[in-house]
């Protein structure tokens, strides 16, 4: 298909977009780039229109122009086509409204009602890229004025609220207005082409589907490493921290991914029915291992690519006193049949050396073994899966060295399935385009589901509450190094290690 052609199959639907926060950092930087490529695709119906809320005065021209100008930053210039650009910005409106006063909220249905085709079912997406606190307030706005019905549907993103009980009260908030059905948490990591791909490596391949379980794994690591701080967010980092803002959200989706049974089917709910299988059966941390498997960290001064950074009590705004952490390692466990006895190593934190997103999956070595004693060490494959900043899929393997010298040594190499080289001529679309375009299409099995997020929560929290009782501070590690020395030794304490060490 041509990118700038509309499918023959117009199966398109026809939505409603309404933005609050549409001028905010996630919408500028993410969600009109999304949209745009969505258009460039077809992917969004003739009638399709975006209203953008924000407390700013701002005319619709001025708002068209605010967004041309983010797609010329977030669009690579290859793909920003002017006649795109053109019939994207034309389904464009902007409202100033306050978002806490009711009164206001009239003008949405005012929007929808001045150019309703009325041939057309017209679903109406409500997208919150706001804080949390907002969420319940502007649900029953919506409700209250009018602007809702029976097909109407809410995004809101990760992380829902501080704690369990927190969670709790913006859910139920949310419950109120909307049910379970048609409310879409985004997880942004649950729309990247390789967290798909892994679903399909699963359940697709008897290669690895009879493989996946604690007869045939060692251990299991994902890393989630960010070299930036905390851009300006420490009103928001400070309080929240890595294990709320990483671990909670993000890692603990993918153990589930990596972790769950096959589902009866691709449906929404038999998919996330088998996640928090997962989430229940995580093991607690307990009081006497709590300081070996698990390791808090906070950057000080250090060098990213030769560039000196501040340590985290030194950027702006700092409380100096402040002990949230920017860094968790830690090993924890599945207590179920298939994963018994297997480690799951998780590690995330910011000032990193690299951008990096990927899990590990180390497979058991064979049970005898004929070659060079000196290589044992070799004698496993590993499957990587990278999410950034190149998505692909390797199979680590052990083959016989070339060269008349050298025998039967073995050498490691990898079987390599690279997204961007396998696929030259097909664009990875970014996770926020394959998310809107499944909340468009009314589909959720790539969100999450309310009781996922409350045993997330449970078993957070009840970290959290142990750290208190410790009351250790976060070890301090070199922004540019791979965290707390702690961290090495968690895992080298059971003969293995991170994966960028071999």
């Amino acid at each position: 298909m041509n990118s700038h052609k509309r499918p023959e199959d117009d199966s398109r639907a026809v939505i409603d977009l309404v933005l609050f926060g549409a001028l905010g950092d996630l919408s500028l930087r993410k969600l009109y780039p999304a949209l745009y490529h969505l258009d460039r695709e077809g992917l969004l119906h003739d009638d399709t229109r975006i209203l953008g809320l924000a407390r700013q005065e701002l005319k619709g021209e001025g708002f068209r122009k605010r967004v041309t100008d983010a797609l010329q930053i977030y669009v690579k210039a290859s793909e920003l086509d002017r006649a795109v650009v053109k019939r994207f910005t034309a389904r464009l409106d902007y409202l100033q409204l306050d978002f806490e006063t009711a009164e206001g909220y009239r003008a949405i249905t005012e929007w929808r009602m001045s150019a309703r085709h009325e041939t057309v079912i017209c679903p109406l997406v409500v997208y919150l890229a706001v804080p949390a606190s907002l969420y319940g307030g502007i649900c029953r706005h919506l409700q209250d004025c009018g602007c809702l019905d029976e097909l109407s549907r809410v995004v809101v993103e990760k992380p829902i609220g501080h704690d369990y009980e927190t969670s709790c009260e913006i859910n139920d908030a949310i419950g109120a207005v909307f049910p379970e059905s048609r409310v879409y948490r985004i997880d942004h990591y649950l729309g990247k082409e390789t967290v798909q791909n892994l679903i399909a490596l699963r359940f697709a391949n008897p290669l690895f589907g009879t493989q996946w379980n604690q007869n045939h794994v060692s251990h299991v690591e994902i890393t989630v490493a960010e070299q930036v701080g905390i851009e300006g967010r420490w009103g928001y980092f400070d309080r929240a921290g890595q294990l709320r803002d990483m671990v909670q959200n993000h890692l603990l989706q993918l153990v589930c991914l990596i972790a769950m049974d096959p589902p009866a089917n691709l449906d929404a709910d038999a998919i996330r029915d088998e996640k928090v299988k997962v989430l229940k059966a995580l093991e607690p941390f307990r009081e006497n291992t709590l300081g070996r498997d698990v390791v808090r960290g906070q950057y000080i001064a250090g060098n990213i690519e030769g560039d000196g950074v501040p340590g985290y009590l030194e950027e702006e705004g700092a409380n100096l006193e402040s002990e949230t952490e920017t860094f968790v390692a830690m090993k924890t466990g599945v207590s179920n049949w298939r994963w018994a006895g297997v480690p799951f190593y998780l590690r995330t934190g910011k000032r990193l050396p690299e951008k990096l997103s990927q899990i590990v999956i180390h497979f058991r070595q064979q049970p005898h073994y004929i070659f060079d004693p000196d290589q044992r060490g070799l004698a496993t494959n590993k499957l990587i899966i990278r999410l950034q900043p190149d998505e692909g899929i390797a199979l680590e393997v052990l083959t016989k060295d070339s060269g008349l010298d050298r025998g039967m040594r073995l050498r490691r190499g990898p079987l390599h399935l690279d997204f961007g080289s396998a696929f030259p001529k097909a664009r990875i679309p970014d996770a926020y385009e394959r998310l809107l375009l499944e909340v468009m299409k009314g589909r959720q099995y790539l969100f999450v589901r309310r009781d996922e997020i409350e045993h997330a929560w449970h078993w957070c929290d009840s970290l959290i509450a142990a750290w208190q009782d410790l009351g250790e501070p976060p070890r301090r590690y070199p922004a540019g190094s791979w965290g707390p020395v702690a961290s090495i030794a968690m895992i080298t304490q059971d003969g293995r290690s991170w994966y960028e060490d071999y």
